[in-house]
């Protein structure tokens, strides 16, 4: 997943029971006679067999590093385990590749305490550190001297650490500058920093409500900078505060151009001017084996597709497994350009499902009639989302909107004017109160502890958000598969809700 998603307002099923039926896996095939081919779908998808998929998946990082990349070795070797599978249930497999640039690392990041007592720290978002963006590459060790630092942290947002030459007064020529985040740029504080002798420079998170996880990308704003540059949370800045304390630090970035993949895999049956596509990034970030994010998605429409495989749809199937996402969903952007007008109008909707087993899970549905955040798909996109709800109604599990802001693979599509919606479990934002009252789980976390990190792997997943979203993908494919109505305001296929109920890498951050 790319990018933050806002939650929207919580919907729970007495909330809903009213004005959605309650009957399980109902949808629009159930309203035009198919109710059988769904049923038969959703009962052939287990989410045991879904996680077949993510152990393969898993087997693969390990053997590759512990990433599936796009780019290495890992995500090759995931494109193979996909399109292997897919042709072998019959599928007309299309392999598309296309350059990207490569912004990773050599070898792995170090930010290591070497006193008074060792301790390695865990790199990646929403971990305990990451590189600055523009940081160059860099090993240095030394001790760490404090900066104007505020401990415990003011009210507000109001630290001026390292944010003035005066700060580093007294400063040791090679020493490690550790600096606050508040009122000036990352930038200021690391050339204020490197005119005062430091070998390398650390920011720490702030400390106030919001401001304490490694939760945003940092940037240093352009080139220049010398010397390594890394920011932490606020627990390992407080900690590396200390008095004695001494770390080591290595950076050895890599910006190349790269190739990499999209799988493609189409239903030989099916009416070919009627596409009903799904899709999910099959790519890691490189600090781990993306189990989550986003083998859980890429291994639910795999299954789905599989299955799917045995049936014979009046439309045809179309199940997209991207690559480079993580560097800008880059893969669905490159297959949308590639279109021809003609090709781009036989698809008549397009379903994401980015994240589908977070641990600390909430069942998101893309707010597609934009109800909830003020942004809507293009028509049709407010179908899917009733589809969606409808389905959760059926099982009687609450669920909750999310942003629609084109912020993963669907983008490009609903930018192409093809209606759009998916699932979403959530990343790095902390579960509420509220939401912990009604989804179950622990409120003040994040609803993936282990977004984007080391972590994410097999233990990193929820076995039942991953078994009911994979019936939700199984239930919406097949309703869309088997009818014939319209969606949205020229597409052909699936009247959906509409016949019953008669009708969105992480921003830049300059700023410390």
């Amino acid at each position: 997943m790319r990018l933050r998603l806002r939650r929207g307002v919580l919907g729970t099923i007495t909330a809903i029971a009213v004005a959605l039926s309650p009957v399980a896996f109902t949808g629009t095939a159930s309203a035009h006679g198919h109710d059988d081919p769904v049923r038969k779908l959703v009962k052939a998808v287990s989410g045991k067999n879904v996680k077949k998929h993510l152990k393969a998946l898993q087997a693969i990082a390990k053997a590759n590093g512990g990433t599936r990349v796009s780019g290495t070795r890992g995500f090759d070797a995931s494109r193979d385990y996909v399109a292997r599978k897919l042709r072998s249930a019959g599928y007309d497999v299309t392999i598309q590749p296309f350059e990207f640039t490569f912004d990773g690392y050599v070898t792995p990041p170090e930010l290591r305490r070497t006193s008074p007592a060792a301790k390695t720290y865990t790199y990646g978002f929403f971990s305990d550190y990451v590189a600055m963006g523009d940081s160059p590459a860099g090993e240095v060790g030394g001790t760490v001297q404090n900066v104007d630092l505020v401990l415990p942290p003011g009210p507000v947002n109001s630290s001026t650490s390292g944010c003035e030459a005066s700060d580093f007064a007294g400063f040791v020529a090679g020493n490690i500058a550790l600096m606050q985040r508040g009122t000036c740029t990352f930038r200021v504080k690391v050339d204020n920093a490197l005119a005062a002798g430091a070998s390398g420079a650390i920011v720490f998170n702030e400390g106030q409500e919001g401001r304490t996880e490694v939760d945003l990308n940092p940037t240093l704003g352009g080139p220049g900078v010398t010397i390594p540059s890394f920011f932490t949370s606020f627990a390992v800045g407080q900690e590396l505060a200390g008095a004695g304390t001494a770390v080591a630090m290595n950076w050895d970035p890599i910006v190349e151009t790269r190739t990499t993949y999209n799988v493609i895999a189409s239903s030989k049956k099916g009416n070919p001017d009627n596409v009903v596509m799904l899709g999910a990034h099959l790519d890691s970030v490189q600090e781990g084996p993306g189990i989550n994010d986003n083998g859980s998605g890429s291994a639910g429409i795999l299954e789905v597709a599989l299955q799917f495989a045995k049936t014979k749809p009046k439309n045809q199937m179309r199940f997209a497994f991207w690559g480079a996402e993580e560097f800008g969903l880059l893969g669905s952007e490159h297959y949308v350009a590639s279109l021809t007008p003609e090709e781009r109008a036989r698809i008549t909707l397009y379903l994401n499902f980015d994240m589908i087993a977070s641990p600390n899970y909430t069942f998101g549905i893309y707010d597609g009639d934009g109800d909830a955040f003020g942004t809507a798909g293009p028509p049709g996109s407010d179908v899917i989302e009733e589809d969606f709800e409808r389905y959760f109604a059926g099982r009687r599990q609450p669920f909750t909107a999310t942003a629609f802001t084109g912020r993963s693979d669907y983008g490009p599509f609903i930018a192409a004017g093809i209606p759009a919606g998916g699932l979403f479990t959530g990343a790095e934002v902390l579960k509420t109160a509220e939401e912990a009252e009604i989804f179950g789980g622990t409120a003040g976390i994040p609803l993936d502890p282990c977004y984007h990190s080391a972590c994410d792997t097999i233990a990193n997943i929820s076995d039942k958000a991953l078994d009911v979203n994979s019936d939700a993908i199984a239930t919406l494919a097949a309703t869309y598969a088997f009818d014939t109505g319209t969606i949205g305001t020229a597409a052909p296929v699936a009247k959906g809700a509409a016949a019953r109920a008669g009708h969105s890498h992480h921003p830049a951050d300059a700023l410390s």
